[in-house]
């Protein structure tokens, strides 16, 4: 079995969007350097340095699949039918849309964070599922579903905005020391949830 990531784009105060669900500054590092890499849309590639690259080369072939929630698939319209990483997309939501122009996309609209990792993982076999930051982080903390963090530190200051752990009151986590990789305008910090 692979691990479940929880994984986002995080400023240096915790927020993975601003009030206005800007990222702007946070997505600064996926076009500001000289490696070319992709995630699974192969029309959306990202310009990024070395050390970004190596980081994502050794991380994103190992997601199957992602859980993201309703906000964030209506925000990007579920990226138009493709995969942001992974192969299939669990949506956490209690109404699924209606009218959605992709029906034939591999995405799979499921009622609760619990379900939808159970799924995401029987879908991702021995691959890694990601967890998208927000509520749904926060919840799958809790709840005890989550191995690894994958936070990585944009350096900007929003002050307020969307948190990386939604309004988790799931009580103390412990994590392994981080891997630590220093990129241009980012640093990804990978942490093993203690156990």
């Amino acid at each position: 079995m692979g691990n479940v990531i929880a994984s986002a784009v995080v400023s240096l105060d915790g927020f993975v969007a601003d009030t206005e669900d800007g990222v702007d500054p946070l997505f600064d590092w996926y076009n500001n350097g000289p490696v070319e890499v992709y995630a699974s849309d192969p029309g959306r590639p990202f310009h990024v340095s070395r050390a970004s690259a190596d980081y994502i080369d050794s991380t994103w072939p190992n997601v199957r699949s992602c859980v993201i929630g309703r906000r964030l698939f209506d925000l990007t319209n579920g990226w138009n039918g493709v995969p942001a990483v992974g192969d299939h997309v669990f949506v956490v939501t209690h109404e699924p849309p209606a009218d959605w122009p992709f029906p034939d996309a591999p995405f799979t609209f499921v009622d609760g964070i619990e379900e939808a990792i159970a799924q995401a993982k029987a879908h991702a076999g021995d691959g890694d599922v990601t967890v998208t930051g927000g509520n749904l982080t926060g919840q799958a903390l809790a709840a005890g579903l989550v191995d690894e963090i994958a936070y990585n530190l944009a350096p900007v200051v929003f002050g307020s905005g969307v948190r990386f752990f939604g309004e988790y009151t799931g009580g103390q986590v412990l994590l392994d020391d981080p891997q630590v990789v220093e990129g241009e305008r980012v640093t990804h910090l990978h942490y093993r949830v203690s156990r």
